[in-house]
Order: structure tokens, then sequence, then C-alpha cells
């Protein structure tokens, strides 16, 4: 079932889908437009697309995928809108769309077991914190939220990775 939901076709038309949505929630809405600009959203949902792929490999493709997805179809509908919006900030999620597949080897191997996925853990939910900080000078109530369902899925959400161990077993030399 994972391989229908998560695969990068699905994940870019999801990404579509949610790019607009967040375009349009900037343009009527305050708190949900504010909250889908800040990076600690983006970094939650890229960890639980990660986490819930059954390889690593499959999370490498899967997020690039939506994050492409939102981003086409946020700065488009922004242009269609004639929105307000900084080259800065079209290149700086660029940049994060780009490094999203080593992102999302790393998010996929924190649910592992061992020093380094704690490690992993800890690193993912540090950055989405100091993202709200450094780059929009705060942590908000929803910051809060966001990075405590973060927790939630690194820390005490069990993942079955049995699925992935029967296709390594299974798999051909």
């Amino acid at each position: 079932m994972k391989n229908r939901i998560l695969n990068p076709a699905a994940m870019l038309c999801l990404g579509l889908l949610i790019g607009l949505i967040a375009r349009l929630l900037d343009i009527d809405t305050t708190n949900p437009g504010e909250i889908f600009s800040q990076m600690a959203i983006w970094i939650l949902l890229g960890t639980l697309i990660s986490v819930h792929s059954t390889t690593a490999g499959r999370a490498m493709r899967n997020v690039p995928a939506f994050c492409i997805g939102m981003l086409v179809t946020y700065y488009l509908t922004a242009a269609l809108t004639r929105g307000v919006y900084g080259a800065g900030f079209l290149i700086g999620w660029t940049v994060f769309a780009l490094c999203s597949p080593v992102m999302a080897y790393f998010a996929w191997r924190s649910k592992g077991r061992g020093a380094v996925p704690v490690i992993l853990r800890v690193g993912i939910t540090a950055v989405s914190a100091l993202s709200s900080v450094l780059l929009f000078g705060r942590l908000r109530i929803y910051d809060l939220v966001i990075d405590g369902i973060l927790i939630y899925v690194l820390f005490f959400k069990k993942v079955d990775r049995a699925e992935t161990r029967r296709n390594m077993n299974t798999s051909p030399p």
C-alpha cells in the first residue's frame, strides 16, 4: 500500500496541491498562511514522507518530488496572482528542494537503532527549531506544535520496516 501512495508521481501531485493551497492561504489568511511560510512545517512534512517510505532510496526520490511540486505551484500561483515574493526566497527554497534528497536519507535513517539514528533525530529536531528562530525571529505557538509533532514522529512513533527487510531479503543479488 505504501508503494502506491509513497512514490514520486504521487508525491509530485501532492506537492503541487499543497503548493497551491499554501499560496492561497498566504493570500486569504494570516495564521495558516504564516505557518506554511515557515521551514519547520516543510521539515515535518519531508520527515513524514521519509520515515514512511519503504527504503532510503524511495525517500530520496519522494521528498524532492514533493518539494519541487510545491515550489512550482506556489511560485506559479504567486506570479499569476501578482503576489509579492523575492528572488531570494525562490532561490532559498530551491536550494532546500535540491538538498532534500540528502535530508530525506538522514530522516529515513533516523528511525534505525543505535547512536547515529539518535543523533540524527536530535539534529533534525534542532534544525527545525533553530530555523524558526534564525530565519523568522522566534518560536511561536505553532512552531512548538509542529516541533512537538516532529519529536513524536522521530522519537516515539514506531515505523514498520519489516516490509523493507522482506524486500531486501527477496531481491536478486
